[in-house]
């Protein structure tokens, strides 16, 4: 009997191939394409460091790399996004590059505050990007306004103790 599989949308560290070749096996790619009026940013704890959401509402698209999953690379996956505490799975349409449409699952931060990311794990997405050709400026442009976010949120922090 087949194992039916499902598309999975990667937008940060698991557009890593080699990282999604160790946290689903059963993985392949199925192609590339982009979220509409979404945006990229970072999000984390106070104590933490950003970790990728994507948020609606923007006059942005979002470039993403589908995946074929099966039921066990999706607990994988589960497991490695903290669902259901951290991440949550929602179904989202992606405009593939092919001119298509699909849905697949995507994983989005529950909650957090505007937090930057560390040098190991933007890397990761740096090499995701690149594993897939996408315009590193997209990515540089969202780390730079999380990085302007998260030190206005610590100079107001920080005013407030003083």
């Amino acid at each position: 009997m087949k194992k039916s599989k499902k598309f999975y949308v990667a937008y940060g560290s698991n557009l890593h191939q080699g990282q999604m070749q160790y946290r689903c096996p059963d993985a392949t790619v199925y192609g590339t394409g982009v979220v509409k009026n979404y945006s990229l940013t970072f999000w984390g704890n106070a104590r933490g460091c950003g970790v990728a959401t994507i948020l609606p509402g923007a006059q942005t698209d979002v470039p993403v790399a589908v995946w074929k999953i099966s039921a066990s690379d999706e607990r994988n996956l589960d497991h490695y996004e903290g669902y259901p505490h951290l991440y949550r799975k929602e179904n989202i349409e992606v405009a593939m590059d092919d001119g298509t449409t699909l849905t697949g699952i995507i994983y989005l931060m529950n909650q957090g505050i505007a937090t930057e990311p560390n040098s190991y794990y933007y890397s990761t997405i740096v090499h995701g990007y690149q594993d897939f050709g996408f315009d590193l400026a997209f990515l540089e442009d969202a780390r730079q306004k999380i990085y302007l976010e998260a030190s206005a949120f610590r100079e107001h922090r920080f005013k407030k103790f003083v």
